[in-house]
């Protein structure tokens, strides 16, 4: 008997993805596998609008929760986590459907995908300089070194810019290299959910109008005390970067609000253009009716 396919449900935030999973796993006999870095944290709930357990239906959800607010996040880390449980999940029939906007952990997850060491020593040294000159040295050394890696990270990401020169550094390859190709390891099929773009606009804004009314600045707070300002990676995801500021006193709490709808805009437009250039996403429109109907025969073709 084969094994079934891994279905991924992709797309950009407040676009119908976690509840679309959830259908598919009632219908089809499935489980949920998260693939959203940000929800992979315990206690971040309303700001990565996690799936409440009720929302949920039955339906099993794995890797939520499972790092605190003080631990990096690690593309590699949750590799190591996913294709066990997805092995697992095949060999007892059960389909497994990963869920989330995290581009490359979903490529993690279905791609032959590789990822280089690290040298703390050298992160350590190019993280200093960074502090000192700030990215826009280290990008132009990265332009000299791997332009091609250039082109896909924005200068002023001064994280992705330290492994790229750190990756070089340590293996004499180009970071680019080591850059997502587009083949398998699992028999999959990628579900996009397409919503456009003024209405996706109104559900950030929404959502965003939500997440502050349901706690998000006492979610913060109880974080806060956790650890989450010292945490490299939790304390940049959208809205708690924003309410931190807004604790520390650098902005007011409008400000912070009116910063996280812009900042969600823009990261929405960012995870478009990813999935866009996945030729193997088959796009299903949110807004039409019987989603479920369509996204089953894809599947099933």
């Amino acid at each position: 008997m084969s094994q079934p396919p891994v279905i991924a449900v992709v797309g950009p935030t407040a676009a119908g993805k976690s509840d679309l999973a959830v259908d598919l796993a009632l219908e089809l006999g499935g489980e949920v596998i998260n693939a959203d870095s940000m929800q992979l944290y315990r206690g971040m709930d309303i700001g990565t609008a996690k799936l409440p357990v009720a929302e949920r239906r039955g339906v099993p959800h794995h890797l939520l929760d499972i790092w605190d607010v003080t631990t990096t996040a690690s593309v590699a880390e949750y590799q190591a986590l996913v294709r066990p449980l997805i092995d697992d999940l095949r060999s007892r029939g059960v389909v497994p459907i990963l869920a989330g906007g995290s581009g490359l952990y979903v490529r993690a997850a279905l791609d032959n995908l590789e990822f280089p060491g690290t040298d703390p020593e050298v992160r350590a040294r190019l993280e200093a300089e960074v502090g000192r000159v700030g990215t826009a040295p280290l990008y132009e050394r990265l332009r000299e070194r791997d332009p091609r890696a250039a082109e896909t990270i924005l200068p002023s990401n001064g994280r992705k810019i330290v492994r790229a020169l750190e990756v070089i550094e340590i293996s004499g390859r180009p970071f680019s290299a080591t850059m997502p190709s587009y083949d398998a390891v699992y028999d999959s099929v990628q579900l996009g959910v397409e919503v456009p773009r003024e209405v996706l606009d109104v559900r950030v804004e929404a959502r965003v109008g939500h997440m502050w009314e349901a706690g998000l600045v006492d979610e913060v707070r109880v974080l806060a005390a956790r650890g989450l300002a010292e945490g490299r990676t939790a304390s940049r995801a959208l809205g708690y970067a924003q309410v931190l500021r807004f604790l520390d006193g650098e902005w007011t709490e409008k400000e912070a609000r009116d910063e996280t709808v812009r900042a969600t805009r823009r990261f929405v437009r960012r995870q478009e253009s990813w999935f866009r250039r996945d030729p193997r996403v088959i796009w299903l429109p949110q807004l039409e009716p019987r989603l479920l109907d369509r996204a089953l025969a894809v599947v099933r073709r």
